[in-house]
């Protein structure tokens, strides 16, 4: 081993994630589908709005809101997955449940959109929500964030979103199933890169072979929903693959083989607009104006960000948001604060996806213990906590090149820090020494910088 800094430029991954991606991939169409071909989509506004569904949220489903601080336009997007007519072959269940909560923060100009997405799984304290028909309500409590569709419909939803985050949501815009597959379907399939050995999937009815592929509608649901035959097994690596669907699903809705085909556009917001239900303050008006503002949107601007978490350490399988970016982020939102871009295609690895040893050869009792619990409250996977094969005078953070990335992030965290680079090894794992002079970890700067995130011109074969 010798040490080496390190100088290289991150080539990181896309996020985690938490979601069917057709409820994200919605949001994208109705605002990059627009992206320079306007005068068509008024020419054909009458027909596609008549589309729309409307259903009333009452204000007393609200309650006490949050002020509406910036003129951008805020919309909740939720996924309905309701298993009845075509949708029985994936399993039936009474009722309707949404297992995709994002929020869609389109600018003042309309000229960048962020979509904020909520982990399914994240405990939170959710509000009190009225009984309305055909719901129960929902008392005050600590909860599953998802549980308020089922409690109380959309306004119930609605309501715990804004006591989560205190930004002002304008509508709602919700989408099922059958949705998704036409939207992808009128695309003309979505380009995808299959990971080795390929996919065969029983539950999420899927076959596919390795490799760079066109998906059509229902290969594409399959491909979002599969969750067991592909990487670990766990939630986060299907929500990571679901975000890179969307990436290439945005692209190609705003390439020019969509945009410059009439057919193929109207096709396309179509099935959109046949597939949501919104509030009825989302007006045909409201939506064509949204498309003629939206002329100058780029790929680049809609970028997909999820809500700062880490696991929790008294409910397993379960997740908290970390603060204070949680808090930062939101904060950002509702003061239209989020004009901070990622570079063209740059990726983030995200600290879940960081696995790190911490040992302690430092000579102080419990210091590592320490240190992997703040760790694990930023985010990072601690793998193990032990003492070090012997004690050291120096601090550092010993990676292999697999593990490069990785380390740049650990290396960060540090007041004071060296490499190491075991260039003999392969693992991705990233090992932090601690050292007599081990100074702390820097205090975080809450920013948009600090929050995982990737743009619509990511490549799904990039990070395969």
């Amino acid at each position: 081993m010798r040490p080496e800094p390190i100088v290289l430029p991150l080539q990181e991954k896309p996020p985690r994630r938490l979601w069917v991606a057709w409820v994200q991939v919605l949001i994208a169409a109705v605002l990059g589908v627009v992206v320079g071909a306007v005068s068509f989509v008024v020419t054909g506004y009458v027909k596609v709005t008549t589309n729309v569904k409307h259903e009333a949220v009452p204000t007393t489903d609200l309650g006490s809101r949050p002020v509406k601080v910036s003129p951008a336009m805020n919309v909740l997007i939720v996924g309905s997955d309701v298993r009845n007519g075509a949708n029985k072959k994936y399993g039936v269940f009474a009722g309707e449940r949404t297992d995709t909560i994002i929020l869609a923060h389109i600018s003042p100009k309309r000229d960048g959109a962020t979509l904020i997405s909520f982990p399914r799984d994240s405990l939170v304290q959710l509000p009190q929500c009225p009984a309305r028909k055909g719901f129960p309500g929902q008392n005050a409590h600590v909860g599953m964030i998802n549980e308020s569709f089922n409690s109380g419909g959309i306004g119930c939803t609605w309501r715990t979103i804004e006591s989560l985050t205190k930004i002002h949501i304008d509508h709602y815009v919700k989408v099922d199933f059958t949705g998704f597959k036409g939207m992808v379907d009128a695309l003309g399939g979505v380009p995808v890169c299959v990971p080795e050995p390929g996919i065969h999937d029983k539950k999420a009815l899927l076959t596919l072979p390795p490799g760079r592929q066109t998906l059509n509608g229902e290969q594409s649901l399959g491909y979002v929903r599969a969750r067991y035959s592909l990487g670990d097994g766990s939630d986060i690596g299907r929500i990571q693959r679901q975000q890179m669907f969307l990436a290439a699903m945005s692209k190609k809705a705003m390439s020019g083989e969509t945009l410059t085909n009439p057919g193929a556009l109207l096709n396309l917001l179509d099935a959109v607009t046949k597939s949501i239900t919104t509030d009825p303050d989302l007006t045909p008006t409201v939506l064509k104006d949204l498309a003629l503002s939206a002329e100058g949107l780029k790929a680049g601007s809609i970028r997909f960000i999820t809500t700062p978490w880490h696991y929790s350490l008294t409910s397993p399988g379960r997740v908290e948001w970390t603060q204070p970016q949680a808090k930062a982020l939101f904060t950002m939102a509702a003061k239209d604060q989020l004009t901070t871009k990622l570079v063209s295609g740059e990726q983030k690895i995200p600290r879940s996806q960081i696995h790190v040893v911490v040992q302690n050869g430092s000579g102080r009792s419990g210091l590592a213990t320490n240190v992997a619990a703040v760790l694990e409250q930023r985010g990072y996977h601690i793998l193990k906590v032990e003492d070090a094969p012997k004690p050291y005078a120096k601090t550092f953070v010993k990676y292999t090149p697999n593990g490069q990335t990785r380390a740049v992030r650990v290396f960060r965290e540090l007041e004071r820090s060296t490499t190491f680079e075991v260039k003999a090894g392969s693992t991705q794992q990233v090992v932090l020494v601690l050292g007599a002079d081990y100074q702390g970890l820097k205090q975080p700067k809450p920013s948009i910088e600090d929050v995982e995130g990737f743009d619509a011109t990511h490549d799904t074969c990039t990070t395969q």
